[in-house]
């Protein structure tokens, strides 16, 4: 991968590449990983990008499409998240307590939501949420009140 494509169009969206692969893994090593593959699938795919969407949502399809197919790798040879996150130091991407609650929440949800939520936090309009998922954009707003709801339940056993 050049130098120059890294820089210009991969790290100004660093952030959203971090988010997708924080929200799917549970390890510091298992992150990286994930960090690395996406980078190189965006890099390999780049010449597939027909700007029939924005750049953003183009890494953020990969980002979430790598972040699965290794999930699905890692359950195939028998690997349990759960046992994985108990077992294996915290993911250290984010020093923030509250935002590691709010990251095992987010792992809690089931795919898809984790993919809903992780582009409304990124402030995504919910037509292009909608384009992104494969859904309308009325069903997204009542999909993110449904999520917020249901993350609420879950921060509020940990908090409390």
């Amino acid at each position: 991968m050049s130098n120059d494509f890294y820089t210009t169009s991969i790290v100004p969206h660093a952030g959203l590449i971090i988010k997708i692969c924080r929200a799917y893994t549970d390890s510091q090593e298992d992150f990286e990983d994930f960090y690395q593959e996406a980078c190189l699938q965006i890099w390999k795919s780049r010449d597939a990008f027909k700007e029939k969407s924005k750049w953003s949502t183009w890494i953020y399809r990969i980002t979430l499409n790598v972040c699965l197919t290794l999930n699905k790798k890692n359950k195939r040879r028998g690997t349990n998240v759960e046992i994985l996150h108990e077992e294996s130091e915290k993911n250290t991407a984010f020093k923030d307590e509250n935002l590691n609650l709010l990251y095992d929440a987010i792992k809690k949800l089931s795919e898809t939501d984790r993919a809903v939520i992780l582009l409304h936090l990124e402030e995504n309009p919910h037509k292009e949420i909608a384009t992104i998922i494969g859904t309308s954009p009325n069903n997204i707003a009542v999909r993110i009140n449904r999520i917020k709801k249901q993350l609420k339940i879950i921060l509020d056993g940990k908090i409390n």
